[in-house]
């Protein structure tokens, strides 16, 4: 009997406002990830805490952001990385399914731009435990690539190279040279590119998305189909398009 399809999804949540900030829109946000209804989320630009946002915003969530968005949905765990006087922000992954193992892993290259990997080992109902790694990569080129490096090195120091492995996020790699460095380091598989002459999707801006910013890799997984959310509602709620796939382990 083959096995039920995996549905994964990654999103940058701008902290839960649209585009320019007009409009806080963490809650649109919760109903548009109930609807997808995936298995395992992976976000970026989550808020942890926000003070201001708090005080001005008389439905701002109680909750820190993965906690109102998981709710009873979804597991969650959560990597602070920008830390402020009023606040932080970070990265989630919310699961279906138990999260064994969280470790958030400090990749901060500039001072000025603080970025971290939140890695998490997360039980699936048949066989083996997938590693599951939710990134926000810099700005700049040249600390993408030491960030990359260092990716590799942590996933390498694991010591588990037939392990499952899903690698999604905001890879701020507009030029593409992330799949490249990552299949060869890691045997990964961007899920947008398996067909022959497949390249990395446009996810930015989610209106009428242009540049390839956002990413799913994965490891020991065939890819069922793929999707990209962008537009109305969705470009209401973030300035991303949200990614998702549907995957099935490698025999099956």
């Amino acid at each position: 009997m083959s096995q039920p399809a995996l549905h994964i999804a990654t999103y940058n949540i701008h902290k839960g406002f649209s585009q320019f900030n007009r409009r806080m829109m963490v809650h649109e946000l919760r109903e548009r990830l109930r609807h997808l209804n995936p298995d395992i989320v992976f976000l970026q630009e989550v808020q942890g805490l926000h003070l201001g946002h708090a005080e001005r915003h008389a439905d701002w969530p109680g909750r820190p952001q993965h906690e109102f968005l998981a709710d009873e949905i979804w597991q969650s765990a959560y990597g602070r990385n920008m830390i402020y006087d009023h606040g932080h922000h970070g990265n989630a992954i919310l699961s279906r399914f138990p999260i064994l193992h969280a470790h958030n892993q400090d990749v901060t290259h500039l001072q000025f731009e603080k970025r971290g990997m939140l890695h998490c080992r997360i039980e699936l109902p048949q066989g083996p435990a997938a590693h599951c790694v939710c990134v926000h990569l810099s700005l700049f080129g040249h600390s993408r690539r030491r960030q990359m490096d260092a990716l590799a090195d942590y996933l390498d120091s694991l010591d588990q190279p037939d392990a499952p492995l899903i690698v999604a996020g905001d890879f701020n790699d507009w030029r593409s040279r992330a799949c490249e460095h990552l299949a060869r380091r890691l045997h990964l598989q961007e899920v947008f590119s398996h067909a022959v002459g497949g390249r990395p999707v446009r996810s930015f801006p989610a209106a009428m998305p242009m540049f390839r910013l956002d990413r799913i890799y994965v490891r020991g997984f065939n890819v069922q189909s793929t999707a990209v959310h962008y537009g109305p509602p969705w470009s209401a709620i973030s300035d991303h398009a949200a990614l998702s796939a549907f995957l099935t382990r490698h025999g099956t």
